[in-house]
């Protein structure tokens, strides 16, 4: 996706100096039991791996989940995300119904997996990334494999200098086009003509109005329709839809390296439905949390000085009080959040300690910075404080997810995590590109990506070595085997009838 979106623009992530580091292996899993598994694009290091807990049988079970995965990935790239939903009709294109039941919509990652891996180690292994949509794996349709194949099929790839050297990257792209960018500067809402049905620009913060033909918002879905935009029937109805996870969100400076961390790492609570449904179905922080620890220093020098690790802890809890449910978060004041905090400081200390035996971490412990779920929804204007906006449920995705264009309000359009396609980087990159369509369609205006390059750089020829051959269904010693068995039924019959008017050679 995002080799795409570069190659749209007419560049590359290479000629806008993003440097991408493969990350080797993928995670590692720590359980409570001591043991761990090691998660890796590397074939033969992942048959050793699922070996160890399921036997031979078991790596081919794997490589038929690997199977459905990919055509998860396959049809959901082609038929989803390079495709808009604007309508329930949309649904009704005869190019996705044919798919639909492929994709497994309506069954989760967790019976998916289950049909294939037959421990619960496994299980556990193979399901935990729908954490990244903000949902439980026992309630995220099984078409979310997808996630686990993208890494196990193509890694886990690190921007030398974190992320922002991407975000600077494609900023150094539009400065080149001709783009302003007024950074530190809040909108206070969207102004609209005198009839209210088209968008005319912004109003700022310091009272200055900003004109515009068009304007695409990127701020999250929920809080725009319910403090920049007038009162509406959809605001309301978007406050009752389900939000995904908020999270307690570590950022650690340490004075001394790690080295029992690899760059990434997943704690997995032993209670690990118990640790889910506190999250999804009661919205708390889990008595004994799942979180994920980055280590960036561990792959790139530049994240950290010589002899020390920066780790970022994300710890999955409950988003703030939803008011229309009655569950959530709710601190009264900042002691509350400041034990919560605590509390989550020292179960990921202990936790790491216990299982790693990494030793000294509190000590070790110069810099933090914190993000809360309340820090989430007053800095980033996140509703509830849910880190990846609306959830990924069947009822909450293609034509039931918020439109990209707004129902009624002409020259107005949304892109991020709670519009369609969804949430995570890749996801809102693709649907970046379905928006952007429909502002030129609106103009009727030619994609000028059109024609491009291919962002694998296909020349867009293909020679003879090269040319798709499927061979025929059958070769020909296939369809002489079943001409040879033919003619035996045949002379079987024809002895058999004989034999029955008693004329048969065996008389």
């Amino acid at each position: 996706m995002f080799r795409e979106a570069f190659n749209d623009l007419d560049t590359s992530l290479e000629a806008e100096g993003v440097e991408l580091m493969k990350c080797e292996p993928n995670y590692n899993l720590w359980f409570g039991d001591g043991e761990s598994f090691e998660l890796s694009t590397d074939v033969a290091r992942m048959k050793k791996e699922v070996e160890k807990w399921e036997g031979k049988d078991g790596f081919e079970r794997y490589l038929g989940f690997l199977q459905e995965a990919h055509r998860h990935y396959e049809l959901s790239v082609t038929h989803v995300l390079r495709k808009n939903f604007t309508s329930l009709l949309s649904m009704a294109r005869p190019s996705f119904l044919r798919h639909l039941l492929a994709l497994h919509p309506f069954e989760s990652i967790y019976s998916r997996a289950s049909k294939y891996f037959w421990t619960e180690r496994l299980r556990r292994v193979f399901t935990f990334g729908s954490m990244y949509m903000g949902m439980s794996p026992f309630d995220a349709p099984g078409t979310y494999s997808l996630l686990q194949y993208t890494e196990l099929a193509e890694g886990i790839w690190y921007p030398k200098g974190g992320f922002h050297s991407v975000i600077a990257g494609l900023v150094r792209v539009g400065e080149r086009l001709g783009v302003t960018y007024r950074l530190s500067t809040s909108v206070s809402k969207i102004a609209l003509d005198s009839s209210q049905r088209r968008a005319t620009g912004v109003l700022l913060s310091s009272g200055e109005t900003i004109t515009a033909d068009v304007v695409l918002v990127n701020a999250d879905l929920v809080y725009a329709y319910d403090n920049l935009l007038p009162a509406s029937s959809t605001a309301k109805s978007l406050q009752k839809r389900h939000s995904s996870c908020s999270s307690i969100s570590f950022y650690w400076a340490m004075n001394q390296k790690i080295p029992e961390l690899t760059t990434h790492n997943i704690f997995l609570a032993d209670d690990y439905r118990e640790s889910f449904d506190d999250i999804f179905k009661r919205q708390l922080i889990p008595r004994q949390p799942s979180f994920y620890v980055n280590v960036p220093s561990r792959i790139d020098p530049t994240a950290a000085p010589d002899g020390t690790d920066a780790i970022v802890v994300l710890v999955p809890v409950g988003h703030l009080l939803d008011d229309n449910v009655g569950k959530g978060l709710e601190a009264h004041g900042e002691q509350d959040w400041d034990f919560m905090v605590s509390k989550a400081r020292e179960t990921v200390f202990s936790t790491i300690e216990a299982r790693t035996g990494a030793r000294g971490l509190q000590n070790a412990l110069v810099k933090e910075f914190v993000n809360t779920p309340q820090s989430w929804k007053d800095v980033f204007n996140l509703d509830k404080g849910a880190i990846l906006g609306l959830s990924h449920s069947f009822f909450n995705v293609l034509s039931f997810r918020p439109s990209t264009r707004h129902a009624s309000i002409q020259g107005l359009y949304f892109v991020g995590a709670s519009t369609h396609p969804g949430t995570g980087m890749p996801i809102c990159l693709a649907g970046s590109k379905i928006t952007a369509e429909q502002v030129l369609k609106a103009f009727d205006v030619k994609k000028p990506w059109e024609g491009t390059r291919s962002a694998n750089g296909s020349k867009g020829e293909t020679r003879g070595l090269d040319r798709v051959q499927a061979l025929p269904l059958l070769s020909n010693f296939h369809i002489a085997l079943l001409i040879a068995f033919f003619m035996f039924i045949a002379v079987v019959l024809r002895f058999d009838v004989w034999e029955g008017f008693g004329e048969g050679i065996w008389h």
